[in-house]
């Protein structure tokens, strides 16, 4: 039998993000208690959202240990708009109220996008972006919650 990842790092990637997400947490606590947050543009927290998808993607691909042009090639397949836009689908139903109206906030915030890409998907893409910058200004146990239940296509069989 395999060791698993976490036998291998000492960890499992999931908790490694959640305790980068701690690392600057009293800073971040005194933000997400007070009404400073809504001063807070959604591209903003889409920013900080974009930044804590790709770290939990990166992270969830980081073993088997494989040659960084297939790590890179699975986590830019599920960075993609059109990725972004199939797990907030999957999410959906398992949001709060609080929660869809910040979706809400991230869906009528987004420019235009890319001109390869349909409106709707970019604005589905940036409002998950928005949403989960949200949670890991205010709530970083919930973020994880959500983020746990994402599921992962594996790309076609690359050599690695």
């Amino acid at each position: 039998m395999e060791p698993s990842e976490e036998e291998i790092l000492g960890f499992s990637p999931p908790h490694l993000l959640a305790s980068l997400i701690s690392f600057n947490r009293e800073e971040i606590q005194s933000l997400g208690s007070s009404p400073r947050l809504n001063q807070v543009s959604p591209a903003a927290l889409a920013y900080v959202g974009d930044a804590i998808y790709e770290l939990y993607i990166r992270t969830h691909y980081l073993l088997p240990p494989k040659r960084l042009q297939v790590y890179h090639e699975q986590v830019v397949a599920q960075v993609r708009a059109e990725s972004q836009a199939q797990h907030l689908q999957l999410l959906q139903p398992h949001l709060t109220h609080a929660e869809l109206e910040i979706l809400k906030r991230g869906r009528n915030a987004a420019s235009r996008g890319p001109k390869r890409l349909n409106p709707e998907i970019y604005q589905q893409a940036t409002s998950l972006e928005t949403l989960l910058g949200y949670l890991y200004l205010t709530d970083p146990q919930r973020l994880m919650a959500l983020l746990v239940q994402l599921q992962f296509e594996e790309p076609a069989k690359i050599k690695g």
